[in-house]
């Protein structure tokens, strides 16, 4: 299959290159797609690694030929964030990068599987639905917003507080993908929290970006984390893709609005993308008031994608 990363010179572009070159199916071709001049280098630094995946750069006048034929097209392109931003900050610059690289994939490969990580994912995910929809390709089954990065934090944060390999903990993560609505479910993950231990965690969880920023000191955001996760997605996208049996993730992805328009499910893919979209299974007192408080606010973020694009 074909995997294009648009983005693929930046911080988590460069990473999350690395682990898909490292970890495709053989026989895969990688495209790398940048508007900056070191792309190329990346792709030849790539492709002296010994794995039956081809990789290919281009550049800014090239966007098309990374999109040709792809089956999955990532986009952690834009501005990261910096100290004292909120990912609601990175609108007005990110927002127009999205909706032309959206563009782009309608018109090249309109049945490719899209997986959003540029910030904020809460509002860029509808700006991509409604770019989408004007050019008359929308399927809402192949776009996702990448929220594993919450998903795979949950599950380092409760396996350090019990003292446990990571690899065993599952904690499902619902919602969307900024602060508070972010929301991992703890009471869903056979383990026992303190009321305290809950409420320590799901802050930690929710700001744990803010924590890489401000460890970081301007020098940039999550990164290397970033890259693992969206690989980790996109490796279950192809396992799907390949018509394997019972894959199940995490996405933020369009409902049937019961919630939000967009909200963060466990999803089982295939060949199409979504194949159903699960039910994120019964609440605690404390999620259910933790939902309830942020329906508004990534609402209002939704809305702001729908709105960016008319």
């Amino acid at each position: 299959m074909k995997v294009a990363v648009l983005g693929a010179a930046g911080g988590i572009g460069q990473a999350l290159s690395l682990l898909l070159k490292t970890q495709l199916p053989a026989g895969s071709d990688l495209a790398l797609y940048d508007v900056a001049p070191v792309v190329p280098g990346v792709a030849v630094d790539l492709s002296h690694i010994p794995t039956a995946v081809k990789v290919t750069g281009h550049g800014v006048d090239n966007l098309a030929d990374a999109l040709q034929g792809a089956d999955i097209v990532l986009i952690p392109a834009g501005v990261p964030r910096k100290p004292g931003m909120d990912r609601s900050d990175l609108f007005n610059i990110n927002a127009g990068i999205v909706a032309k690289l959206i563009e782009a994939i309608a018109d090249t490969c309109p049945k490719a599987l899209i997986g959003i990580i540029t910030n904020p994912v809460n509002t860029t995910v509808a700006i991509a639905k409604q770019v989408l929809t004007k050019k008359g390709v929308y399927d809402k089954n192949r776009l996702f917003g990448v929220t594993t990065l919450d998903v795979i934090r949950a599950e380092t944060f409760v396996a350090e507080l019990h003292g446990l390999n990571p690899a065993d903990v599952k904690v499902p993560v619902i919602g969307g993908h900024s602060g508070t609505t972010i929301l991992p479910l703890l009471s869903q993950t056979g383990l026992s929290f303190t009321d305290e231990q809950i409420s320590a965690l799901t802050h930690r969880i929710q700001n744990a970006g803010t924590e890489v920023v401000e460890a970081k000191a301007g020098g940039g955001s999550a990164t290397l984390s970033m890259g693992q996760a969206a690989a980790r997605f996109c490796l279950s996208l192809a396992k799907g893709l390949k018509g394997e049996a019972e894959v199940v993730d995490y996405a933020y992805v369009e409902t049937d609005g019961a919630d939000a328009l967009f909200f963060a499910h466990p999803v089982k893919l295939g060949k199409n993308g979504i194949e159903a979209i699960l039910p994120y299974g019964p609440l605690s007192a404390f999620e259910a008031k933790a939902k309830t408080d942020m329906l508004p606010g990534l609402q209002g973020d939704i809305q702001l994608g729908l709105d960016f694009v008319k």
